[in-house]
């Protein structure tokens, strides 16, 4: 059997104690495959920004079990012991907004990790050069973050969290400031990318524009998921 790229298992987040506990997540289940992309939505408030960040080893679950590739990194704690190189070396992150840093050029922004986990400087450069050809803006390579258009930034952002090839990404509303056009075209660059690398990407979106593209879809309200097929017409 192929080792599952995101596996989740009666995962739980417990805020506070006593009478003023409030669970943000109810036993979740949930597994996306390697080569998959899918969306996760629901109303502010549902639990989203909390799976991610238990996701995301950013805070601590309260029960469960969560498995990456095949490596189990949380079963009632952390079986993982650096959690910073957890998020270094196997979760890539693309966010709303693409955070590059303005005093360095394109690939150094996404060579930058590879080189903080030891990579030599000119294997790290290449590797940023090859996912920015894949990306198609190989010829960006040398601007600063300044002279590049929105899209351009965001397919920049999008190497950056895939350049340690993790096993999962996780992109917290990628599409949010862009146009119809551009927003069709990073959800067909996900989708590329997670078949080329075989990474499981999971989208939290509350973007209409891209909901049909996904092929499946958990929905997320007062911490609990429910999974149904989407449309799955990609982003053609």
């Amino acid at each position: 059997m192929t080792a599952k790229g995101i596996h989740i298992e009666r995962l739980s987040k417990r805020y506070g104690e006593g009478d003023t506990a409030v669970l943000a997540l109810k036993n979740v289940n949930m597994t996306v495959a390697p080569g998959e992309v899918v969306g996760l939505i629901g109303p502010s408030g549902s639990g989203k920004s909390t799976l991610l960040k238990c996701l995301g080893a950013v805070i601590d679950p309260t029960a469960g079990r969560m498995m990456l590739g095949d490596e189990v990194i949380y079963d009632d704690g952390w079986k993982v012991r650096d959690l910073r190189a957890l998020r270094r070396d196997k979760i890539g992150f693309v966010f709303q907004a693409p955070y590059l840093i303005p005093f360095l050029d394109v690939t150094d922004n996404v060579a930058l990790l590879p080189m903080l986990a030891g990579v030599p400087n000119e294997r790290a450069r290449a590797r940023a050069l090859e996912l920015l050809t894949a990306l198609d803006v190989q010829h960006r390579a040398n601007a600063m973050p300044s002279q590049l258009s929105g899209g351009e930034q965001q397919r920049v952002a999008i190497a950056r969290g895939l350049v340690n090839r993790p096993p999962v990404i996780l992109a917290d509303e990628p599409t949010a400031p862009l146009d119809s056009q551009r927003a069709l075209a990073v959800i067909r660059i996900l989708n590329d990318m997670a078949r080329r690398y075989q990474t499981a990407i999971i989208v939290v979106t509350h973007d209409e524009k891209i909901i049909p593209t996904f092929k499946r879809i958990y929905h997320i309200r007062d911490g609990v998921t429910h999974e149904e097929v989407g449309e799955g017409r990609g982003s053609d």
